[in-house]
């Protein structure tokens, strides 16, 4: 297994006739932690641009899996290789994945025929899927007995920031692991903290759930009332956006909102397999959550009407039902 510290990889400006582009500076590159062979599993709206950003970076040897055959096949024309489970497993240093939920994750890893059960002592798991910390701890207790170390590191930042390669990773796990396999996440992200031992990173991003899915809700209750009170909505967002109330949400959303695009970049239907887990989780230590609990109750709504596969921001779509108006429009 090759196994060395990583530095994180630089970028440099290329004069290209009149004009400099910053490049990744593959030369330098080379000659450090690009050998590493990575297997990733779970190419979805998310997995797919952050696979894909492990190649621009020089990740070559990556090895990728995924129930769906085309993305697999679009990775592949990229550069990486397709392979199955048992061929991640036993032949990566690195294993990443990234999946709906809990369930998929301790299946793909601990189930039948499960990644774990292939990999070698030394190598290393890093979940990025946001599920419950309990599993992640679960998960972790097994691979410890094969030797196997973990980080599980959940994303912020939805399909936009996963294709830029600015995602958030909120990181769960040992210090001396985080701190070796941290460019990794670098390549696919603007940010990467340290928040605990494992299990700490899904237990933030549960904080960090609670947090959008409020903001979203206020945004579209604040919306409502500039369209009901006659006050065009795009002008109250405008006025607002450089106050106190402005924020990465309302920057992302409020013109989803007002344009009527429920595209998704974070489904409805995963926000709320997500503040599941945030009420579990609250019940089980005994938090109060009111707030997310209403939150959940509107996403459960807009569920049941067919929006579980529209963008979170359709959480305006509930208020512009009960006032009977289009926010902007």
């Amino acid at each position: 297994m090759y196994r060395v510290p990583y530095k994180k990889n630089y970028k440099r400006k290329v004069d290209s006739g009149n004009h400099f582009h910053n490049v990744l500076c593959l030369s330098e590159a080379k000659g450090m932690d690009i050998k590493m062979k990575i297997g990733f599993i779970g190419l979805g709206i998310m997995g797919k641009p952050m696979a894909k950003n492990l190649l621009k970076a020089g990740y070559t040897d990556l090895l990728v899996n995924n129930r769906s055959q085309a993305s697999v096949q679009e990775l592949v024309a990229a550069g990486a290789k397709a392979a199955s489970r048992q061929e991640i497993g036993a032949q990566c240093d690195v294993v990443i994945t990234m999946l709906p939920n809990s369930p998929q994750v301790k299946e793909v890893m601990l189930g039948e025929d499960g990644v774990a059960s292939y990999m070698n002592p030394g190598a290393v798991f890093i979940d990025c899927s946001s599920i419950t910390p309990i599993v992640s701890k679960e998960i972790y207790a097994k691979l410890q007995e094969k030797g196997i170390e973990m980080l599980d590191a959940p994303v912020s930042g939805g399909e936009p920031k996963a294709i830029d390669g600015t995602l958030s990773f909120m990181v769960g796990g040992k210090q001396s692991v985080f701190d070796t396999y941290k460019p990794i996440l670098d390549t696919m992200g603007s940010s990467a903290v340290l928040c605990g031992d494992v299990g700490a990173g899904n237990t933030t991003k549960l904080a960090n759930q609670i947090i959008v899915a409020c903001n979203i809700q206020a945004l579209a209750e604040a919306l409502t009332l500039a369209q009901k009170a006659g006050v065009d909505p795009e002008l109250v967002f405008q006025a607002i956006k450089g106050g106190l109330a402005g924020s990465t949400v309302m920057n992302a959303k409020a013109p989803m909102m007002i344009a009527g695009n429920d595209k998704p970049g974070f489904k409805i239907d995963l926000h709320i397999k997500d503040l599941n887990n945030v009420l579990d989780c609250a019940h089980a230590v005994g938090a109060p959550v009111p707030m997310t609990a209403e939150v959940q109750e509107i996403l459960q709504w807009l569920h049941n009407h067919d929006g579980g596969q529209k963008d979170h921001s359709a959480i305006a779509q509930y208020y512009e039902y009960l006032a009977d108006i289009h926010i902007g429009r």
